[in-house]
């Protein structure tokens, strides 16, 4: 396998009203924790514990809500929330 991030649900529920900008800089961040996940789990479909906890980052003064699951090799998105509107 190999190491990949998607939206969960799907990419249209956890983005809905997103700006632009603010998607690009999630993708961004997506992909960083992806090399950061290979690097921690280096074979991660023989992971034996119990998986990560849901954990949280900072985004362009926004908010992305993700969690790791080693043994399919991959990096979950279930939420963004954008910066508040000027």
């Amino acid at each position: 396998m190999t190491w990949s991030w998607e939206y969960l649900p799907s990419e249209q529920h956890v983005t809905a009203g997103a700006p632009a900008d603010f998607l690009a800089a999630v993708e961004q961040r997506a992909a960083e924790l992806v090399r950061a996940a290979e690097v921690l789990f280096l074979d991660g479909t023989s992971y034996q514990g119990s998986g990560e906890p849901m954990r949280y980052l900072d985004v362009v003064g926004g908010l992305l809500a993700y969690y790791v699951v080693p043994r399919l090799e991959l990096v979950v998105v279930c939420q963004v929330t954008p910066p508040p509107a000027p």
